[in-house]
């Protein structure tokens, strides 16, 4: 299947070499003495002849036609494996400038279509507009060989290639296209530093003769588990199939017992309906297990790793072939512009890398879904269409909107959206309290309180967001005791004062911005505190005045940062009526939510991590037993906190370190907090060892609520780079969640949900503006910058009338 988003690559550099490459220019030769210094390499050993080194090899060859460029390929040239490969129009649009031959070749064959249909449990959904291009993988090759035949290029088929040291001291360059299982890659595994990621599921590809009228997806509901098929034509007469399962699954059915042909014709029957009844062929076709490739390096001296040698994304976002051919346009680009061969190399790398990190996130999120598809089976037929067409994250409410209304508009019909409302301005009850909309202002450290007292700048802060549309506003975290407190400026509710200085924010956000409810987050800070402003030095120590810390374990949070006191029985009883007091207090300060902070490392996530945990007391070991204290709070503080008001619970869902918090054990946390009364999960990850290494990218912690709404089956709110109102109706719309809270963006723009508002359109009941804004509720009028138009065109000869 085809990304819909665009790869993020350097349009200039790309124009500028398709303006060479059109015109006809090469760069001048240098002296062949010093290849490894020239932009301009004179031999060029192309190792593998798959699409990516053939078309290397093509352009390669056309930069500079007195180029030496060999292709090493160890099959027939009639020999493929798959049968049919998918190209997006922006891939088809860099080849059409770089190589118009190639690309009218290509055009000529190609299979077009704007459906996917989804079936699921007999019903059959589709959405429309996708602008799909495929041709046959073996009809791919043939143009590509005339076309290297056509520049001069020698095709060694049937040929192992010399092994690539020795290339290297022979050629001036050698491109590396040997695929997932690269043995150049092997071969300086030292230097590249390849990771391979197996995952969860088996797959087979084979071929039906006959061609989809969509793009089909066809789930099956088997005795041994769910099935799923990925359908889609290639030809007039001619359709690729990918049958896929789980590994549990696969063996539960005896695919493991079965050969070739009796997996195919086993599949055939599996998926009959979708078939028509007619039979699937297979051309050397094995069941197997997607990996995912990731390399440190993509170059080492004069060798470069190119398409799966480099990386790999998974086959459910079509991206192999699209990723090898954009990979050989940049490095024929760069090759051109640089003037050597190692700045060549390097700009290579920049350019490509951040675009090919996206393509294996969104890759990463649509496998996935799919090894986890019998989560979502019991969602509404259209939720879940939804669902599966907006996995990957790059496909949206927004697009999918453009594309094709009437099926979106089916979709939040079914959710429940009132006509002309976006899913996002739908209301949410928790207990007692309904929301007007689903974003939330995430809790932000402002570290800006006296003594823990909020003062006029918690006023403006948090009023101005009031103000600004939320359903939902969060304090900071705000410490249950002084010794609690991460920082000397942090907000506190231990104090009678304190208690009445929040009074005077909740009263301006429920007279100055009525719908509005404001929920406070209590915590403390555990290990991680007495440290100096975040401005001053995040989780730096504070140069003197330091407090004693106090944490499950004497671990320090930082290597040669202060050690804390493990806490005694005595002390856990007395942090645990500060909780209470704190929630006495919030509920006397007139909050209407209130949130219990058990993550980011704080006190109450150090008990739940296995990694900051190393009690041997009843209060450490089993994940029970690391629940335990922060479960006592929780209930101490849902005693006094009045019944008809929600209570949630941040979570670290992941350590995003080894041996940390599992994804499961997040779920177990989650359904924990649930049995006592929590209300929704609000799901972060992370910040709880220093250590850590997260997989940062656009939503990335929305899986983890995903995964616990669905599993443990209470509602959630999403964190994590969530910046648009689209992801925000993505989101929400196919189930992923059920809030959503942001925070840079509200920080960016204290009025972010109206305007999400104002920019869709929607003037309703879930995102009012004040009364005294009400006249800047539509953007202002900026000036003209359209020319007028002529008043008199006058026609040539032979154009009168």
């Amino acid at each position: 299947m085809r990304s819909s988003q665009g790869s993020g690559a350097d349009p200039g550099a790309r124009g500028r070499v398709d303006q060479r490459l059109r015109r006809g220019a090469r760069p001048a030769p240098t002296s062949p003495h010093s290849p490894a210094k020239t932009n301009h390499p004179l031999r060029a050993a192309i190792i593998g002849g798959g699409p990516g080194g053939l078309y290397t090899a093509a352009l390669l060859k056309r930069l500079a036609p007195d180029r030496e460029v060999t292709v090493y390929e160890r099959n027939a040239p009639d020999d493929t494996f798959g049968f049919g490969v998918v190209l997006s129009d922006e891939t088809l649009g860099g080849i059409e400038h770089a190589d118009p031959t190639v690309y009218e070749a290509l055009k000529a064959h190609f299979v077009r279509w704007d459906d996917i249909d989804i079936v699921h449990r007999h019903t059959r959904h589709t959405s429309g507009g996708h602008r799909f291009a495929a041709l046959g993988r073996r009809r791919l090759l043939e143009i590509l060989h005339d076309r290297c035949r056509d520049l001069g290029v020698e095709l060694r088929f049937r040929t192992e290639a010399p092994p690539p040291d020795r290339l290297a001291r022979t050629h001036d360059l050698v491109v590396a296209a040997d695929g997932v299982h690269s043995a150049t890659r092997e071969a300086y595994r030292d230097v590249f530093r390849p990771r391979l990621t197996p995952h969860r599921c088996r797959y087979i590809w084979l071929a039906a003769d006959f061609a989809f009228d969509a793009f089909r997806f066809e789930i099956a509901e088997t005795e041994h588990g769910v099935m799923q098929l990925h359908g889609y034509p290639f030809a007039p007469d001619a359709s690729t199939v990918i049958v896929e399962m789980r590994e549990e699954v696969w063996r539960a059915a005896g695919f493991d017992e079965l050969d070739e042909t009796e997996s195919t014709a086993r599949c055939a029957k599996i998926f009959a309906d979708a078939l028509g009844g007619r039979p699937l062929r297979s051309n050397k076709s094995a069941w197997t297990t997607f990996r995912t490739v990731v390399n440190e390096r993509w170059s080492h001296g004069n060798i470069v790793l190119l398409g799966d040698a480099a990386h790999t994304a998974h086959f459910s976002i079509g991206s192999g072939t699209k990723l090898a051919v954009e990979d050989a346009l940049a490095l024929a680009a760069c090759l051109a512009e640089r003037p050597t061969l190692q700045e060549a190399l390097t700009a290579y790398e920049e350019e490509r890398r951040p675009v090919v990190a996206s393509t294996q996130r969104a890759a990463k999120a649509s496998l996935e879904w799919f090894e986890d598809l019998d989560r979502y089976l019991a969602q509404p037929p259209r939720q879940f269409a939804f669902n599966l067409l907006t996995r990957s994250r790059r496909v949206t409410h927004e697009n999918l909107r453009l594309r094709d209304a009437g099926f979106t508009e089916s979709v939040e019909r079914e959710f429940g959206c009132p006509p002309d409302t976006p899913p996002m301005f739908t209301p949410f009850r928790l207990r007692g309290l309904t929301l007007r909309n689903r974003v939330v202002v995430s809790p932000m450290d402002m570290y800006s309180a006296t003594d823990g007292v909020p003062g006029d700048f918690h006023l403006v802060h948090l009023g101005a967001r009031a103000l600004g549309g939320a359903a939902l506003v969060m304090t900071e975290m705000v410490c249950v005791s002084a010794e609690g407190r991460i920082t000397p400026g942090c907000a506190g509710l231990y104090t009678g004062r304190q208690g009445e200085a929040w009074r005077r924010i909740t009263d301006f956000v429920h007279d100055g911005a009525p719908g509005t409810a404001i929920g406070v987050q209590l915590g403390h800070s555990g290990r991680k505190g007495s440290t100096r402003l975040m401005w001053e030095g995040m989780d730096e120590p504070l140069p003197d005045g330091n407090w004693p810390l106090v944490a499950p374990s004497p671990l320090p949070y930082r290597p040669g940062g202060q050690v804390p006191r493990e806490l005694s029985r005595a002390q856990l009883a007395d942090v645990r009526e500060q909780f209470r007091a704190a929630a006495e207090r919030a509920a006397g300060a007139g909050f209407d939510l209130l949130e219990l902070h058990c993550a980011h490392g704080y006190l109450l996530s150090g008990f739940l991590s296995p990694l900051t945990n190393h009690r041997t007391d009843a209060y450490g070991g089993s994940p029970e037993n690391r629940l335990r204290f922060p479960l006592e709070v929780f209930d101490a503080v849902r005693e006094v906190w009045p019944d008809e008001r929600p209570m949630t619970v941040r979570i670290s869902a992941t350590d995003w370190a080894e041996g940390g918090t599992s994804a499961e054990e997040a779920v177990e946390i989650a359904r924990a907090f649930a049995a006592h009364g929590a209300d929704a999960i609000d799901v972060s990850t992370g910040q709880v060892v220093s250590g850590e290494r997260p997989e940062f990218g656009r939503s990335y912690q929305t899986p983890y609520a995903d995964r616990i709404r669905h599993e443990a089956g209470v509602p959630v709110i999403a964190v994590g780079a969530i910046s648009s109102w689209d992801d925000v109706n993505s989101l929400v719309l196919a189930g992923r969640t059920d809030l959503c809270a942001l925070a840079r963006p509200h920080l960016y723009d204290p009025h972010w949900t109206l305007h999400a508002a104002a920019e869709q359109g929607y003037d309703g009941p879930g995102a009012r503006w004040p009364a005294p804004y009400r006249a800047g509720s539509r953007p202002p009028r900026t000036g003209r910058t359209d020319a007028p138009r002529p008043r008199l065109t006058l026609h040539g000869p032979g154009q009168d009338g």
